[in-house]
């Protein structure tokens, strides 16, 4: 990755009623306020030749002379790890996650992550909170695919994550649902929280939780499953495999909250349930589709991506078995 230096900038106020400095600067940026402020009381910012306090306000003619320092390298490793980048510009990307990548660093997943792979791959980030690394603006869990959405400044990030509370950005899946569901489509509501007795998983929880909503449309009706698209309102962790195992349909091949639904299935359908179950080697969990503004020059823009080839073999064999090829 390209090295990057230090940059000054001269911002000359010429509107009256400027909001606080660190606030005004955040703007003239395209920083968060916090990475604002934290310029100024660094002492890389100068008003009058002196150094200012944040709450300060610029008043018009006021010249402002910031330095920006070089940002500090990741303290995480890049790696040479393959990507599938749909799109990519001088402010965010696009890519299609292969399953079995974790997307941040964590404990027991130091290194092998998204984090890791797009340090290696994006050679222009800039320095989101004065270091350098990539903006996840939503995430995927590790046995999830498809696409995600990477910011590679702090104005498309915060640009970005404005949008996706206030939910601008639509996003779009495709899963395998255990059994078929009541309606063709359907909308489920249910706030989303830590199971209560079990630490590891989310469940639907009346207290505590947080307000989550999800649209099901059904596109496929298998023999014991259905293939459906989900469409987020609301973005809580797990929360379309804790929507669908609320409703009674988990996720197919989802080892957390849907292990052994296979044998609950009776007669010509247990056989095939078996089957279906055996073929999935992880849960059946695409994100398929990504709608949403450019963050800076506020284009439309839509991805799409297919099923990859493990779930979409799963999904040929479903179709052939329920038409009675065997």
């Amino acid at each position: 990755m390209e090295k990057q230096s230090e940059t000054r900038r001269e911002i000359v106020v010429d509107g009256d009623d400027a909001p606080r400095l660190d606030v005004f600067l955040a703007e003239q940026l395209g920083v968060s306020r916090s990475r604002a402020a934290q310029l100024i009381e660094s002492g890389e910012v100068r008003l009058h030749g002196a150094v200012p306090r944040k709450r300060d306000r610029p008043v018009r003619g006021d010249r402002i002379e910031v330095r920006l320092p070089a940002p500090t390298p990741s303290p995480l490793k890049p790696e040479a790890l393959p990507l599938d980048i749909l799109y990519q510009d001088a402010d965010m990307l696009v890519l299609n996650k292969a399953a079995g990548m974790v997307v941040h660093p964590a404990p027991g997943h130091a290194s092998g992550t998204l984090v890791n792979a797009l340090l290696h791959h994006v050679g222009d980030l800039s320095g989101i909170g004065g270091v350098l690394r990539p903006g996840i603006v939503h995430r995927l869990d590790r046995d999830t695919s498809g696409l995600i959405l990477v910011a590679k400044h702090d104005a498309a990030h915060r640009r970005l994550a404005s949008d996706l509370k206030e939910r601008r950005i639509r996003r779009s899946y495709l899963a395998a649902a255990w059994g078929h569901l009541a309606a063709d489509e359907q909308r489920v509501e249910g706030p989303i929280g830590r199971h209560p007795t079990d630490r590891k998983r989310m469940a639907v929880v009346e207290e505590g939780g947080r307000p989550a909503a999800t649209r099901f449309r059904r596109l496929e009706r298998w023999k014991g499953a259905d293939l459906v698209r989900a469409e987020l309102e609301t973005g809580r962790t797990h929360q379309i495999r804790v929507h669908l195992l609320h409703i009674g349909h988990p996720v197919v091949g989802d080892a957390t909250y849907a292990g052994g639904r296979e044998r609950g299935f009776a007669g010509p359908a247990r056989q095939w349930a078996a089957e279906l179950a055996r073929r999935t080697a992880r849960q059946f969990l695409h994100a398929t589709e990504l709608r949403f503004r450019h963050p800076i020059s506020g284009v439309d823009l839509k991805f799409e991506a297919p099923l990859p080839d493990d779930l979409a073999a799963v999904a040929s064999w479903a179709r052939g078995d329920a038409a009675g090829i065997a």
